[in-house]
């Protein structure tokens, strides 16, 4: 049987969002992020993180400077017991047309590729409507994470499958439908 795999937003999903965060100083993981990330890892998920980093093209920051501040977040979860089996980023700027910026599904194809999943069987967390239209671009369960950021109601009018307060939330949707 494959492995089935959750892919999670980092900025406002995963971290606190800051805009254009590039300082692994500054990188904060939400409260109780680790306990869902947890959870889905102990019922055989793979976890991955997709974001957009248009930063980068951007010029507020170098791709170093994302992948050092990737680093910060990947320690602060292994910290709390938890392995990422990837993290794919976009640097593109929302006007160039990449195939890999959400809510296209270049970065969900890629990853699915290189990790041998099938993405009409994974499950999509994310706090914006890229977020939820990249899962439906790929036939995905799509979870909406809603928060102080407001990007809810944009990603609303998608029709996000579930709407959670956090990952920790969503973990045990996921756990409910796995048991179904």
């Amino acid at each position: 049987m494959a492995r089935h795999f959750v892919l999670l937003d980092r900025d406002g999903t995963v971290v606190v969002h800051k805009p254009y965060l590039a300082k692994p100083a500054d990188v904060e993981l939400i409260a109780g992020v680790a306990d869902g990330m947890r959870r889905l890892l102990s019922l055989g998920f793979g976890l991955v993180v997709v974001t957009n980093q248009s930063g980068i093209g951007r010029g507020y920051f170098s791709l170093e400077q994302m992948q050092q501040t990737n680093q910060r977040m990947v320690e602060l979860l292994e910290e709390n017991r938890v392995r990422l089996d990837g993290i794919y980023w976009c640097p593109h700027r929302p006007d160039e047309g990449c195939n890999c910026r959400k809510p296209r599904p270049g970065m969900l194809q890629d990853a699915a590729r290189e990790l041998d999943f099938e993405l009409s069987e994974c499950h999509v967390i994310g706090n914006a409507a890229c977020d939820i239209g990249a899962g439906q671009a790929v036939g995905g369960a799509t979870y909406l994470v809603s928060g102080p950021d407001g990007h809810e109601a944009d990603a609303i009018k998608l029709g996000p499958d579930h709407v959670v307060a956090n990952v920790d939330q969503a973990a045990h949707v996921i756990k409910r439908l796995a048991q179904a």
